[in-house]
């Protein structure tokens, strides 16, 4: 039998797990068909800011980045993954486009941290850090239980 405090549990992140798991499968699935451009330009962002992403092929690239988001929006969607599972990699991610927020020239206004009108698509990605971060702490939680 299912506890309330498990219930509970589950309510407080359905929420966060649904609209960030839609955000990945969504950004996901539209990688998958990439054109060569478009798999070269991304390549090519990434490549700026973590320079070990240029070495490969652009489409194996963005079919890799794909895949990596299709598994985080299935770990956020599906209830048996545990929280703090989903949360580590929700937090990974977000804090890896963080990263690029914050080292791309252009993305954020000049020596401070609010975003260019070219920065706000990465540093929404807040957002997803905090959800990341919340369903961490929550799976802590449900472990001390």
């Amino acid at each position: 039998m299912v506890s309330c405090e498990a219930w509970s549990s589950a309510a407080r992140q359905l929420p966060l797990r649904l609209t960030a798991g839609a955000f990945f499968l969504s950004s996901g699935l539209s990688k998958r068909g990439a054109d060569e451009a478009t798999a070269e330009g991304l390549q090519q962002f990434a490549a700026g800011t973590y320079p070990f992403l240029g070495e490969q092929d652009a489409q194996k690239f963005v079919r890799l980045l794909s895949a990596g988001e299709l598994a985080i929006a299935a770990a956020l969607l599906v209830p048996i993954v545990p929280a703090a599972v989903a949360g580590v990699a929700l937090t990974a991610f977000s804090a890896g486009t963080l990263g690029l927020y914050l080292r791309t020239p252009g993305m954020r206004q000049e020596g401070s941290l609010p975003p260019t009108e070219q920065g706000i698509a990465l540093a929404k990605d807040v957002w997803l850090l905090g959800i990341g971060v919340s369903l961490i702490a929550e799976g802590v939680t449900e472990r001390r239980r």
